[in-house]
Parts: C-alpha cells; structure tokens; sequence
C-alpha cells in the first residue's frame, strides 16, 4: 500500500524534453478544475500501478485510459472492460483510488491515449494526405466530399471517444468527488463556480477564413451576429490563401470582434516535422505580432499537444472534443477548458459546419442542439467553427442564422455566457488564480476578478453529483 499522497509522475512536457519526473499529488487536477480547498481533496493510490497503459472503466458509463492496480486494462476500448469503481476503497478521510487520476485525466485531455501504436490515428504524415493536400486546392468541394466520405468511413462504429460529445473527464472528477464526500464530515464541498456571474455554460462562435470567398462573406457574418448581439472571433491564414492587409483586420477589430491566427499557410504540414514546424512557429508567432492576436487554430484540426510550447499565444482553439469526422481522429474528452502548458486549450466541443453540410449531408440545426443540451448538463464551453467559405447558399446562412437565434434564446432563458474566446480566456486564467478562504463569516474569494465570482457547491443528490 502506497502511504503518501505525492508520488513520481512522468509529465509529458518532461518526457518530450528528457527532463527528469518531478513531484505532482494525484489531486492536483481535481483542485484546479474545481477551484476547491485542497483539504477537501484526500486520494491516494491504492496499490502500485500495472506497466502497461490501457482502458478500463470507473463506473458503468466512465471509459478511463492508463495504468490500474490489481488489473491489467486492455488495449483495445471495444472491448470488455474491467471496472475500477469497486475496488475503490477509503482509509478514514482519504479515498484510495486504482488508478492516477493525474495520469488518467492528462491522457486523455492531451489525446495521449491515441499516440500508442496499434491505434489508427489519422495524422497529416501519410503519402495519402500528402497527396490529397497536393490536389486540395484543384478540387471542387463536391469531389472533396466524396473523398472525405469514403476515408471518414466506419465513424459511427468507433467506440471511443463517445460521440456527438464526449463528458469522460467531467463524468471522472464528479464520480470522485462522490467519493469524497462519502468520505467527508460536510454534506459539501464549496468551489469556485466556473463562469462569472454565475452563468449556466459558456458558449463562443470563431470562424476560420479559408479562401478569398470567406474574407469577402465575413462582412455578412458580422452583420447578422450583430443582430444577435453575439461577437464572434475570426482566424486568419497569414501567408499564400488570400492577401491580408491591415485595413481588413481593421474592419474586424473595429466592430468588436477578435483576431486569431490560422496556422501559417493552411497546407496542412505543419506538424510533419518537429524542425519544419519550429521554424514555421517562429513565422506564425510573428504574425501573432503584427495581428494583435492572442489566439490560434491549426488547419483541419491537425495537433500535437506536446509541441504547443513552441507556440507564443495565450490561447489554442485546435483541439475537438470528439473527432470522429476529422481526419485526424482522437478528441480531448472534455467540454471544459484546460491548460496545455503555458496556452490555455479553448477545444472546439460542437461539429463544424462543413462537416454539418458536406459530410452528414444535414441542414439544420438539430445536431448542434443535441450537443449543445449535453455541453450545457455539464455547464461546459460550447464552441463553434462555422467557417464564412462555406455559408455560400441561403439555406446554409438560414440554418447560421437560426443557430444564432438558439444561442440568443439560451442566453436569455438559461442564463448562457455568450462571450469571445479572449474573454474567456481572460476569465479561465483569473480563476486559476482565485482561492476560497474561510473566516468567522463563512468562505469568501480572494483573487483578480473574484467579484464576478460566485462560491458554489457540491453536493449529492440520488446517487449523482449535484450543483447549488
């Protein structure tokens, strides 16, 4: 039996970089995701771990990915998992977990779980992406479609992450924090609540400008989210699409919504290489300059987390929660966002619209509801990729429009915090940094915006988490 609360951790910074493994507590996740008093927070391991990394489940819905006591996990998620919840344990007011909830929840946020050999992951590194990226521009979007369609094929068989959304790393902290009020003298455990003014989720629209036709379309979409009241933020592709001059990021900036930058030329190599793509972040990291821009996006959705430290930008957008129709699958299992280093990872929690249009061949909004009443259970982000190139016919801008009518109705019926992505990252890093403190009084906030803050708690209500 493992006495201590801290142990060796490999973080994956240090194992990209060969430094040695320092010293994390296994609740250092839980803590900062909930903003809560450390001493609520009391795991340990319960036995050393297994040497290899595979699935298992913690509870009948939860599929967890790493290391296990007493359990080999498999390596496959299709099949028969063992479940870890039973052999959890308490020694008096500390829970003792089977497996690193540090460990777990990171390979699954930083999509470690997909780096491991025998899974499929698509990446851009493939002679078959490579050419597709040569012909790309040559294509109409229809013949792209069908391209897309054929290699995207068998998504709806795959297992995990779960689509339309995946809630695994907020199903794992709200299952043990179950377990910890089992443990705990208090019926709850107060945290900081995660949007300000005590809004129910947060939700951020960003648009990717691909071609000449989207910079010509974004007057359009600045124009009918006005109507809204909702300011969205634009990605721009700095080299060889279309010529950017500072009159047209002018035109953005001075009606009130965001600049990003869009990986350097949208050609879909920018993580080919780990030397060509740090000579490249060097140019995309000068543009972030001469933008004003605080926040990124790569093209397609291509990723590798561990490389993010190269990039200089206070935020990330380029991470989906579920990518079974990317062609580079994965997904960060999480509809919150989360730190990647020093970058703050805003992920893309809802489908694209060219993947609403041109892969599942719908136009409507009925998808995008769906995953927004999921986010929304889970009070997450909900964010948007809707792309001007692709609002080319009215019945597309009908369905935009009527998106942002919903987004406007859930805004004032249920309380949504409709904001831009500096907003929230704005918000996400003051949080961090708040603490509650208790006095005579009862708790109180202490920290940089703390007075847009609200203490809530958890509590537990028919066998299930509960916020007040």
């Amino acid at each position: 039996m493992i006495k201590s609360r801290f142990f060796v951790v490999c973080d994956p910074w240090e194992m990209l970089h060969n430094e040695p493994p320092r010293q994390f507590g296994m609740n250092d996740c839980i803590v900062q995701y909930y903003r809560c008093p450390e001493n609520f927070v009391r795991l340990k391991l319960r036995e050393p771990l297994s040497e290899t990394k595979g699935y298992f489940r913690f509870g009948s819905s939860t599929m967890c990915y790493g290391r296990c006591t007493n359990h080999l996990p498999s390596p496959s998620p299709a099949a028969t998992l063992h479940d870890t919840l039973s052999e959890t344990t308490f020694d008096g007011d500390t829970v003792c977990l089977p497996f690193d909830l540090d460990e777990v929840v990171n390979n699954l946020r930083y999509e470690l779980y997909f780096e491991e050999p025998g899974n499929r992951a698509h990446t851009n590194t493939t002679s078959l992406s490579r050419a597709y990226y040569l012909l790309r521009p040559f294509l109409s979007v229809g013949v792209r479609r069908h391209i897309q369609r054929w290699y995207l094929g068998g998504w709806d068989r795959l297992p995990f992450p779960q689509w339309p959304v995946d809630r695994t790393v907020e199903q794992i902290f709200e299952q043990t924090m179950l377990l910890l009020l089992e443990t705990q003298s208090a019926d709850q455990i107060p945290f900081v609540w995660f949007w300000p003014k005590g809004a129910s989720s947060c939700a951020i629209m960003t648009h990717d400008v691909e071609t000449i036709s989207g910079v010509q379309a974004c007057s359009y979409l600045m124009d009918v989210e006005d109507k809204f009241a909702i300011k969205g933020s634009f990605q721009i592709i700095p080299e060889e699409r279309y010529k950017v001059n500072d009159d047209f990021l002018d035109s953005l900036r001075q009606r009130g919504f965001e600049v990003g930058v869009h990986d350097l030329n949208h050609d879909g190599y920018l993580f080919k290489e780990r030397e060509q793509f740090l000579e490249r972040a060097k140019k995309i990291n000068s543009y972030k300059l001469r933008f004003g821009a605080s926040g990124f996006r790569t093209a397609v959705l291509y990723r590798k987390q561990l490389w993010f430290d190269a990039l200089d930008f206070s935020y990330d957008m380029s991470v989906p929660n579920v990518a079974h129709l990317d062609p580079q699958r994965g997904g960060c299992c999480t509809v919150m966002p989360y730190f990647v280093g020093k970058i703050l990872e805003l992920p893309l929690t809802t489908t694209q619209d060219y993947t609403l249009f041109h892969i599942l061949n719908r136009e409507s909004i009925d998808l995008w509801k769906s995953q927004i009443d999921l986010i929304m259970e889970k009070h997450g982000l909900i964010s948007f990729n809707v792309h001007p190139d692709y609002l080319d016919t009215p019945s597309k801008r009908n369905v935009y429009q009527a998106l942002l009518e919903h987004l406007s109705d859930l805004r004032r019926e249920q309380g949504v915090w409709i904001t831009t992505p500096g907003e929230v990252n704005r918000w996400w890093r003051q949080r961090a940094e708040m603490k509650l403190v208790q006095d005579g009084r009862g708790w109180r906030l202490e920290g940089p915006g703390s007075e847009l803050a609200s203490i809530a708690y958890i509590g537990r209500k028919n066998g299930s988490i509960s916020y007040s």
